[in-house]
């Protein structure tokens, strides 16, 4: 087993404005390669039925050169255990502007989730994506969100 990281993102705005948005860029790096183990994506700001909205969510591999999305953060891996050395990936996360590759993008999974009820993807270990140095990874918001949302998520992944 690899070194285990987490990426998260805390009570941030995702804007009506925003329109796609990636919550997560992974970027592996140098001989390097990242496997996603769990995500995990949800609001706070709006619970009540009319506020209620159905979000498209994708994760898509990015083959071949990355271009790094903007309008977010760059995002610091944490380890989930303390003796682990800092990960060498490159992460960001909340990018406006998403991020593209020279090649031809890769839709993973997609998916739909309730606002109310938050996101959780859990794939089994058969099922877990595997990023490759000079590829990069991104948990995409496939369309603007109806009013301004109060959203936090998580990211765990391991590099090997």
């Amino acid at each position: 087993m690899g070194l285990m990281y987490s990426v998260e993102f805390e009570a941030t705005a995702v804007a009506t404005a925003s329109g796609d948005v990636d919550f997560f860029e992974i970027v592996p790096g140098d001989d390097a390669p990242v496997l996603i183990h769990a995500i995990y994506l949800s609001q706070s700001s709006d619970v009540g039925d009319a506020a209620e909205e159905m979000l498209r969510v994708k994760i898509i591999r990015l083959p071949a050169t990355v271009t790094s999305g903007t309008g977010g953060a760059a995002a610091t891996p944490v380890p989930l255990n303390v003796r682990y050395p800092a990960a060498s990936a490159a992460c960001e996360v909340l990018n406006t502007a998403v991020a593209t590759t020279s090649g031809t993008a890769v839709d993973i999974h997609s998916d739909t989730f309730n606002i109310r009820a938050g996101w959780v993807y859990l794939p089994t270990p058969e099922m877990r994506p595997r990023v490759a140095q000079a590829e990069g990874i991104v948990v995409r918001l496939m369309a603007a969100v109806t009013d301004e949302l109060t959203m936090s998520g998580t990211l765990y992944m391991e590099e090997l």
